[in-house]
């Protein structure tokens, strides 16, 4: 096991916590106006499947189980569980949809994914860095409103996702999304 601050802590990482093991599944990082930072995280117990959360404050350790990745393509969802493949042999297997969290939402066929394996189990997945993803619906652009003078408007994906986008981008268009902060990157090419 690594050990690593609670501020270095990643969805998808498996830790080791109160004597269990959990995959992260959800993360908020929260810096009060007044006292230290902390971090916010939703995790599954691995081996129960069991739901819950903690708070750590930033500086605090966290232990990383050692965590074999396995690249692997995913196949298809029946709505219950999603169906991969290990691209080095081509073994087929299984993730309950639950675990997966949000990042289900990102899947489409035929993408690779990193699998995360704790001792032959898989617990998790890694998305690419950015994803393409069209723009279902969104605010037009208000004549005269330019970049500096707004935040951006938000904007829902073809996959129910929310983002903040900026104003120019318009409904229909296909943009570049960063998997771990939702944030706009580029519009796609």
């Amino acid at each position: 096991m690594a050990s690593y601050t609670a501020n270095d802590m990643r969805v998808g990482w498996a830790i080791s916590h109160n004597g269990k093991r959990y995959t992260v599944t959800s993360i908020t990082k929260v810096k009060p106006g007044k006292g230290g930072a902390f971090v916010q995280a939703d995790l599954r117990d691995i081996d129960t499947g069991n739901k819950g959360g903690d708070r750590w404050r930033a500086e605090d350790k966290v232990e990383k189980l050692m965590v074999e990745d396995v690249d692997c393509q995913f196949l298809y969802s029946d709505g219950t569980n999603s169906y991969f493949m290990n691209l080095s042999d081509y073994e087929q297997f299984t993730m309950v949809d639950d675990s997966l969290g949000e990042q289900m939402k990102f899947l489409k066929p035929e993408m690779t994914v990193k699998t995360n394996f704790v001792e032959g189990l898989p617990i998790s997945i890694t998305l690419p860095k950015t994803v393409i993803a069209t723009i279902e619906e969104t605010e037009p652009a208000l004549r005269g409103q330019t970049i500096s003078g707004s935040g951006g408007k938000p904007a829902i994906l073809d996959n129910g996702v929310r983002v903040q986008v900026p104003v120019f981008v318009e409904q229909g268009e296909r943009i570049v999304v960063n998997t771990e902060t939702l944030e706009y990157v580029e519009r796609a090419k």
